[in-house]
């Protein structure tokens, strides 16, 4: 058995924002064995668990990950992930890859395969709220996809937007107040919140967002109004209802699960579209385990490994 590590290393984006694509591909067309990640609660945050089978790329595994909000003062990652592979054939464990980094970067590739399809132009300004690892795996994936004019960008600590902008000094960037960093053509929204925090008059007509934040129970960013007037595509419905950004606004029964448009999967195969270039589009991401596979296959290919014993 192997151990992956340092699997983000020499890996391109845009064959990670092409892998991911095609598993939403897979998915759209129900080609798939996926079901819904489990949550465990714990004192301080949270650990998931998220199995899947891939069948057009031969593989299968199961991604261990957990969301501690306050680690950063102890030190380590808001999210570390463990990924771990089976032989299809016998179901021996055969790789067990450091998926921390990886995480950010297949969640990045899904805002852009969402901003690819969903964007009203391709030319865009690109809103980003929040300024961690998840925002800056938007603005990379993103920029393969669609042409980046200008960022504007908010975070409540101005040192940390001038960090985010020193990564990304080929864009010019803004830091601007919040409803600002709404003005543009297509919004990230990565944060932690449990409260919305977008409000609903801030988001012009033929805006598309990316709503990467709200991972979990009770967590939520936008104003239930944004929804309502906008068509919401997911990556996949019972996750969305249970943890993500329509979570608590259908909870409280301020949107229903059938005012869904569809799925990210299904506008990849052109089964759903955007309605009109002035509509308002929301991809709400929870994170597929199926990404996870598909960035694992790529990874295998290029991370540094070691042999590991298996009994």
């Amino acid at each position: 058995m192997q151990y992956f590590t340092d699997t983000d290393m020499g890996l391109d984006i845009g064959l990670v924002n092409l892998a991911v694509e095609s598993a939403f591909a897979d998915h759209g067309r129900g080609l798939v064995q996926m079901p819904p990640k489990l949550y465990i609660t714990l004192p301080s945050g949270d650990f998931r668990t998220m199995p899947a089978y891939l069948p057009s790329l031969g593989i299968a595994g199961v991604k261990i990950v957990n969301v501690h909000p306050d680690n950063p003062s102890r030190g380590l990652p808001t999210v570390m992930a463990l990924t771990v592979i089976l032989d299809i054939a016998t179901g021996q464990p055969v790789a067990v890859i450091n998926a921390t980094r990886l995480t950010d970067m297949r969640t990045g590739a899904a805002g852009a395969v969402a901003a690819k399809y969903l964007a009203p132009k391709k030319e865009i300004v690109l809103g980003v709220i929040g300024t961690g690892k998840q925002a800056e795996a938007q603005v990379a994936a993103i920029s393969r996809e669609l042409k980046i004019q200008s960022l504007k960008v908010w975070s409540r600590n101005p040192d940390h937007v001038r960090k985010f902008a020193d990564r990304f000094m080929e864009y010019p960037c803004l830091s601007v107040p919040i409803e600002k960093a709404c003005d543009c053509d297509v919004l990230v929204t990565t944060t932690p919140s449990r409260s919305p925090i977008v409000r609903n008059e801030w988001i012009r007509e033929g805006t598309h967002i990316n709503a990467i934040g709200a991972d979990a129970p009770g967590k939520e960013e936008l104003d239930p109004a944004i929804l309502r007037r906008a068509q919401v595509f997911v990556d996949d419905p019972a996750q969305a209802v249970h943890s993500g950004e329509i979570n608590v606004p259908i909870s409280q029964g301020m949107y229903r699960e059938a005012d869904l448009a569809g799925t990210l999967g299904e506008v990849v195969i052109g089964k759903k579209k955007r309605a009109s270039r002035d509509t308002i589009t929301v991809f709400d991401s929870t994170g597929l385990a199926i990404q996870d596979l598909a960035i694992a296959k790529i990874a295998m290919q290029h991370g540094r490994t070691y042999e590991l014993p298996f009994l």
